[in-house]
């Protein structure tokens, strides 16, 4: 078993700037022409409180960050109708506004101008207060958001129709009404020294190994980048074995599949600005599961695993069965058929392997421009321009009709399994040279290099084939078929070895 390492690196603090001036004017002064400077979009509301010990205040916030009618209902209106107590630190002038006058439960003080600038780029309005040196920040977050609906990239025919959106608060939101506990924790990091963009560890307490919490929080504290604009930055950052086209982290955008991977004891990372979360660990045989196959019958879950795994095969290894077949043994196939082939190939004047390297590269362009191309477009460009040129450069005498037929087939099963459409991309064409030097030699030479690759990858510490060598019956369940419910009773162990029971069954 391979045990993860304990993180010895404590958390960054990010260094206070300079604190704030007791004189309200030299204060907005230097938010003026330092802090905000030439950033129109920046409002500054003054105003004073009630006579007779009256003092100057102004309201600092974003425009279309804020929600202008709360700061109004629950910070102006109730500062402006108050009369402050006459005492002397201003600390506790700052405590009678935050208690007594200002009503808002999302309250808290700031004291230097770094802590208060970022609270007003983050949406927040911040309170001044003429005599005081420090901040009231109320959260009043308004900007235009993308309500929940249903995930674009992973749709089912039965399951939840809720999707993350580009909001954290809401995706988390969305994990606790899958995961009602208080075992559920959420801890938040600040990543990007120009965008600080928030990003959320999520776990479950007692299921997550500590160690594995503790690795994914030191991997992430060392990320010193200017901004972070999606997850796939983190992703690749943190990630085990870079140089390898096979993922290493899962990522999803829908709330179901995240629930489930915590309950088995993974760590979920939220970014803010993102409709995708990643789970860490993530292994090899995770990437043909899919959520719809726990909501039908185990014994169709368990075929449609076994096809994912088939259409795998085909996708990375048909054109490369078919060149070396056609080139280096021939005898395998029957007489009508190599016939067929060879009449179909007599007026192509390319070799098999260029025709199949045309083709597939051919059908990445089509796809490609599919997919960059406006949705209605897209679609109608992807179908019209492969079945134009496949037609075309048949009657041409390009390429020969079996080709089509292999890149076909090749094309489609690359689709049953999308989290490694792009891998097998790049695996296919290495089979494919591979058997045009050597034949079934050297599909059997890449074969045992992919393997070699699998089995040296770890995922967080954890092996990426964990579950496949196991000889135990319930770590292997949940591998290549989908066992019953009331016969997965335990967790997997090298996932959550501390509390593995997730079912106690009743059945005889």
């Amino acid at each position: 078993m391979f045990f993860w390492k304990r993180s010895k690196t404590k958390p960054k603090l990010r260094k206070s700037g300079i604190t704030l001036h007791p004189s309200l004017a030299r204060s907005l002064q230097h938010f003026k022409e330092h802090v905000f400077s030439n950033d129109d979009t920046i409002n500054y509301r003054e105003f004073k409180t009630q006579e007779p010990r009256a003092r100057a205040c102004v309201l600092i916030y974003a425009e279309n960050m804020s929600n202008e009618e709360m700061l109004s209902n629950y910070l102006v209106r109730p500062v402006l109708s108050c009369s402050l107590p006459r005492k002397r630190k201003d600390l506790e002038i700052i405590d009678h506004l935050v208690t007594r006058v200002i009503q808002s439960d999302a309250v808290h003080v700031r004291r230097d101008y770094t802590e208060l600038a970022d609270e007003v780029i983050g949406g927040s309005g911040v309170l001044l207060v003429d005599g005081c040196t420090a901040g009231i920040v109320i959260k009043a977050q308004d900007w235009p958001k993308r309500s929940v609906v249903e995930p674009v990239a992973e749709n089912v025919v039965r399951g939840p129709r809720q999707g993350f959106t580009e909001e954290m608060g809401a995706n988390i939101s969305l994990l606790r009404r899958k995961i009602k506990s208080t075992k559920l924790k959420t801890k938040y990091l600040e990543i990007g020294k120009q965008t600080s963009t928030s990003v959320a560890v999520v776990f479950v307490e007692g299921l997550a190994a500590p160690n594995l919490v503790a690795e994914v929080f030191r991997r992430l504290e060392t990320i010193q980048i200017d901004g972070v604009l999606e997850s796939a930055y983190i992703e690749e950052l943190i990630r085990d074995s870079p140089n390898s086209p096979l993922p290493t982290i899962g990522s999803t955008e829908r709330p179901d599949t995240v629930a489930a991977r915590l309950l088995e004891g993974r760590v979920a990372i939220v970014v803010d600005g993102t409709p995708f979360v990643l789970t860490v660990p993530f292994f090899f045989l995770e990437a043909f599961q899919a959520n719809e196959d726990y909501y039908k019958n185990w014994l169709s879950g368990s075929f449609d695993r076994f096809l994912r795994y088939f259409c795998f095969f085909l996708t990375i290894a048909t054109p490369a069965l078919y060149v070396s077949l056609i080139n280096y043994h021939p005898q395998l196939l029957p007489t009508e058929l190599i016939l067929s082939i060879s009449s179909a190939r007599a007026n192509v004047p390319f070799p098999s392997v260029v025709e199949a390297a045309a083709m597939t590269l051919m059908f990445e362009i089509l796809r490609e421009g599919g997919i960059r191309l406006p949705q209605p477009v897209g679609q109608a460009i992807s179908i019209v321009g492969a079945v134009v040129l496949g037609d075309a450069a048949v009657s041409a005498n390009l390429v020969s009709a079996p080709m089509i037929i292999i890149v076909g087939i090749t094309s489609v099963s690359g689709f049953v399994v999308p989290r490694l459409q792009d891998s097998a991309v790049l695996i296919r064409m290495i089979l494919l040279l591979l058997a045009a030097v050597l034949g079934l030699y050297g599909i059997v030479f890449g074969a045992i290099g992919f393997l070699l690759q699998l089995a040296s990858i770890e995922s967080f510490g954890v092996p990426y084939l964990s579950g496949l060598a196991s000889f135990s019956a319930q770590e292997s369940q949940d591998t290549l078929f989908r066992a019953p419910q009331w016969l997965m009773t335990r967790r997997p162990k090298f996932l959550s070895p501390g509390n593995r029971v997730r079912l106690r069954s009743n059945r005889s």
